[in-house]
């Protein structure tokens, strides 16, 4: 029988085709036995799997539930049908998921994890308005990452977290004093869950403070650890040691020179006190 080869990089249905031969080989199945558990024609897959025809999210799910891969290639459907994700960050996220500990770090914006619903919609909202991205492409932001706070903060036994915020985070103003006001209350609340540890990075650290990009640490049950920092345009997936262990010496010097948790309530609560 003769197998095309794939090229990942041809297009975004490449990719997905790639990626769905890579795990149907892993687990042993042919393209003609899939048939009937995922309720698609053998052309239809060979089709799909060869980059010829667009995977539906119909499909994907249907993927999943047969291979039995949990959400990867409802995932991975969302990564290139919307393109929202930065390079290495559907990587980290499937880490994520599974963490004992997240460290996050943020500059200008609240962190992800622990934005409010309205304020993140305000940000995508504002790429559309940019013509950075389109409305679809902004909701997918938005849903995506309350999937990602409902898998962490909805499990049995949450992580641990870490947070150090940049003053900037809670001084800029986003969305209106409503949205502002609503949010600053969540980060109050936040910081009294057990599990958590809140902290600001004050503007007068100047030069001593140790990161000027966004960095997220994550330690998985066995104690090792991974980490993603990403710029405007551009994200970076690590799990090497070297680069781990530099990133977290980093963050342990940031919080070394941030603001305790009592203080930085304390800050927060004051910036509260000019809003609504």
């Amino acid at each position: 029988m003769n197998r095309k080869e794939l090229n990942p990089d041809a297009s975004p249905q490449a990719e997905f085709g790639a990626f769905f031969r890579s795990v149907r080989e892993e687990q042993g199945w042919r393209q003609e036995d899939l048939s009937e558990p995922m309720g698609y024609s053998g052309s239809h897959i060979s089709a799909v799997e060869t980059g010829r025809k667009w995977p539906t999210l119909r499909f994907a799910r249907s993927a999943d539930t047969t291979l039995g891969t949990g959400d990867r290639f409802e995932q991975k459907w969302r990564e290139i049908k919307h393109g929202v994700l930065l390079e290495g960050f559907p990587e980290y996220v499937m880490y994520e998921g599974k963490a004992i500990e997240v460290r996050l770090y943020d500059i200008g914006v609240i962190p992800g994890l622990l934005q409010t619903p309205d304020y993140a919609r305000v940000l995508a909202n504002s790429a559309v308005q940019r013509g950075a991205v389109t409305q679809q492409q902004a909701d997918e932001r938005v849903s995506f990452l309350l999937r990602r706070q409902k898998t962490l903060f909805q499990r049995s036994r949450p992580p641990m977290m870490f947070v150090v915020m940049d003053e900037s985070c809670i001084r800029r103003p986003i969305g209106g004093p409503e949205v502002m006001a609503a949010q600053l209350d969540h980060l109050i609340e936040f910081a009294a869950n057990p599990r958590t540890m809140l902290q600001i990075a004050p503007f007068e650290m100047g030069e001593r403070r140790s990161l000027y990009l966004p960095v997220n640490l994550i330690t998985m049950p066995d104690r090792t650890m991974v980490y993603y920092a990403e710029s405007q345009a551009q994200g970076n997936f690590d799990r090497e040691s070297p680069a781990v262990a530099a990133a977290l010496t980093a963050y342990h010097q940031l919080q070394a020179e941030a603001l305790s948790q009592a203080e930085s309530v304390a800050m927060i609560r004051q910036v509260r006190k000019g809003t609504p």
